[in-house]
């Protein structure tokens, strides 16, 4: 199978630092956004000023930056880290006014900071090192993600929650029971517990009303559900991922899970054993782990490849692994060809 790009409505340019962009980095916070402007390479001559991280200072902050650097937006480059949510506003208004918006790993950024021989870290400091980072090498522009990928991830992520909730009262619950503890403390957790119930199956229809108001969506559900292994949860956190940025091949979307094996290994003395980077979602993880285990036993390509490791003397979570990460890439191929799961595929 002939791996393709994933059709996406928006594509990410890759850019590098030159003149004709003014690199700025931003350290975000939940309520101030220190900025840098870096004025002068060479020399590390930055600018830098603090701004209120709301819609007004959001505004204050683009005014500033083409005032000093007397540049449009799409001439000023913008360096941001992935720092919870609280990236996201500042990004998504940058955007939208035209500027070339980066968002980049926190641990990415610190490793080239270390190079830098950075000792101390200060918000100020750290927005240079953003500024710094932009022009060092080059970098993939950010592109938000379509309107309705960035709701159906909203409403999954709250569906994850609820259900954390409801595992949380059930042991409550149990060690109620075993310290036979009062009927209304008893009374209390059931009434908690049915809440909840009854708000997931509300939040499960929203969901499947999601993917109904969007064809898109929808088909690539179906297909997903096409592989053996891949069931209706699944599914949904997969076209979720999936579609959330322009992944160039199936590797590159199962390493952005955090599928991909990491090797220790230095001269003779460090011999580690391989292991997951594990740098992708969590929650989208243990949900690939049940969904190998059953594909392991009903999905024959992946069942062969499992066996075929383990006879090489692969540890079975090792092969597991593996499973999950063929989970991913079989996932990749079907909406990247748009075609339902074909067991004729050339392993």
């Amino acid at each position: 199978m002939v791996s393709k790009s994933l059709p996406m409505r928006s594509e990410a340019v890759c850019t590098r630092q030159d003149d004709e962009m003014e690199a700025v980095g931003i350290d975000v916070s939940k309520k101030k956004l220190d900025v840098c402007w870096l004025r002068d390479a060479s020399t590390v001559k930055v600018k830098s000023r603090v701004f209120n991280n709301d819609e007004a200072g959001r505004r204050a902050l683009l005014d500033w930056l083409q005032k000093q650097t007397k540049r449009s937006p799409h001439e000023l480059g913008v360096m941001l880290e992935a720092t919870s949510v609280y990236h996201e506003a500042v990004a998504y208004f940058l955007y939208e006014a035209g500027v070339r918006v980066h968002v980049a790993n926190p641990h990415h950024v610190s490793e080239f900071g270390k190079s830098l021989g950075k000792r101390s870290k200060t918000d100020k400091k750290d927005s240079i090192v953003l500024a710094r980072f932009l022009d060092s090498r080059s970098h993939t522009e950010w592109v938000p993600e379509a309107e309705e990928v960035r709701y159906l991830k909203a409403l999954l992520s709250r569906l994850h929650a609820l259900d954390t909730d409801i595992q949380r009262e059930c042991n409550r619950q149990e060690k109620a029971e075993i310290q036979q503890a009062s009927d209304q403390v008893l009374i209390s957790i059931t009434k908690v517990l049915q809440t909840l119930e009854g708000e997931r199956k509300r939040l499960e229809q929203e969901i499947d009303d999601h993917f109904d108001d969007h064809p898109g969506l929808k088909s690539d559900r179906k297909l997903l559900e096409s592989i053996p292994g891949i069931g209706r949860v699944i599914s949904s956190e997969l076209t979720a991922v999936l579609r959330s940025r322009n992944f160039e091949n199936a590797g590159q979307a199962a390493a952005f899970v955090g599928l991909v094996p990491v090797e220790r290994q230095s001269g003779t003395s460090v011999r580690g054993r391989p292991s997951l980077s594990k740098a992708g979602s969590g929650r989208l993880r243990a949900k690939l782990y049940m969904g190998a285990v059953v594909a392991i036993r009903f999905n024959e390509r992946i069942k062969a490849h499992y066996e075929r490791l383990v006879a090489k003397g692969k540890s079975k979570m090792s092969a597991l692994g593996a499973a999950m990460r063929k989970l991913v890439q079989m996932a990749y191929g079907v909406l990247a060809h748009q075609t339902s799961y074909d067991p004729q595929w050339a392993r």
